[in-house]
């Protein structure tokens, strides 16, 4: 379908944007630095996070601080992605019976499907790209700001020092532990996943925020710390996650009454 190529497209280009920030991973960064990536993007939030430095006493506090600023500017777009994503899975059960009745492969039967997948779309006031949007917009920012501690740390005129007891600029075994337990727990409190590849990654990523926690700065770590963390408080308003096994409990009772009821009869 058009739509799933332009989010196709979309992604790629954020996908372009990120690794033409890579080249410069581990360099340092100042106001003159050439490059569209590393002037419009990564600058800005080095400058910013020193001018906090200079308000809150430590680099420590002032990536907390940016951090949990940049989380909130970003929350209308997450509040978005997740009500689309509701959205898409609250017409799940209609998109399968239209797979199921539209199952032939043949171009007209095929055709057909499209038309109802999207007159179906057109009726719930769904948009599937609308979930990809918030994500490809937050995508520069988040990746930005990942890039600008790390080149912070490369940077000789910059000492980022120590946060409660841990140096910023070195790598921090228990740091990275928490920002993978964090990962997990964000993942684990965040939307169903029905797909076993996404489940997956369920297990998947944790470990991976650990492995790289454990050589890069502990300022990344922190970054990731708080990031989950104000997460998981989103995570908790949106999804309500602890509010979900009652409600699933209570459903299996009814439908257990109700095969009962049958089978009285």
């Amino acid at each position: 379908m058009k739509k799933k190529k332009i989010a196709l497209i979309l992604m790629l280009s954020a996908l372009t944007i990120f690794l033409a920030g890579c080249g410069d991973f581990r360099e340092p960064i100042y106001s003159d630095t050439e490059g569209f990536w590393s002037k419009f993007i990564v600058w800005p939030i080095v400058a910013f996070i020193t001018m906090l430095k200079d308000v809150l006493g430590t680099y420590g506090w002032s990536i907390v601080a940016v951090t949990i600023i940049v989380r909130v500017i970003l929350l209308p777009l997450i509040i978005q992605q997740a009500n689309s994503s509701k959205a898409m899975r609250d017409i799940q059960p209609k998109m399968k019976a239209l797979q199921e009745k539209y199952k032939s492969k043949d171009a007209v039967t095929q055709e057909k499907y499209r038309e109802a997948i999207q007159q179906l779309f057109t009726e719930n006031q769904v948009n599937p790209v609308a979930g990809c949007l918030p994500a490809l917009v937050q995508m520069p920012i988040i990746i930005g700001l990942y890039h600008a501690i790390s080149r912070m740390n490369a940077t000789p005129e910059i000492e980022l020092g120590t946060f409660l007891g841990f140096q910023l600029a070195e790598q921090s075994i228990v740091l990275a532990i928490l920002a993978g337990v964090a990962q997990f727990v964000v993942l684990k409190t965040g939307p169903a996943m029905d797909n076993p590849q996404m489940k997956t990654m369920l297990y998947i990523m944790p470990f991976m925020i650990v492995g790289f926690g454990l050589f890069l700065p502990a300022a990344i770590s922190l970054y990731w710390i708080i990031g989950n963390v104000i997460m998981l408080i989103t995570n908790i308003f949106l999804y309500k996650p602890f509010a979900k096994e009652p409600v699933i409990v209570e459903e299996q009772k009814k439908n257990n009454r109700k095969k009962g009821g049958k089978r009285k009869k």
